[in-house]
């Protein structure tokens, strides 16, 4: 079942970064890169570090506590099989719309 919700002007997302946000009880890690918007499980499966304060590197984000990768386009960890979740998201009138899983 589809869950929309805006997470405002897409003007608040910076470019070639990650952000995190507070969506419901969850944390995400939104990411913009080359103009496309992405959003993955912004609590690393690591340690629970904050993935939406990691570094960019093409599509790589890293994690800030430990130095885990993650590919923003599936949230596939790089050098093993584990994926953060992933979240649909969509541009609708210059806001940034996320689909989230109902709690």
């Amino acid at each position: 079942m589809s869950n929309w919700i805006s997470l405002g002007s897409i003007e608040q997302f910076a470019a070639e970064s990650a952000t995190e946000v507070v969506v419901g009880t969850s944390i995400v890690a939104v990411i913009q890169v080359e103009e496309q918007f992405f959003a993955i499980d912004g609590i690393c499966a690591h340690q629970g570090g904050p993935v939406g304060k990691g570094q960019m590197c093409g599509h790589v984000v890293t994690c800030p506590w430990h130095g885990w990768q993650y590919d923003v386009r599936s949230g596939k960890h790089e050098l093993s099989e584990i994926h953060q979740q992933s979240f649909e998201v969509e541009i609708r009138d210059s806001e940034l719309w996320i689909n989230m899983p109902e709690d």
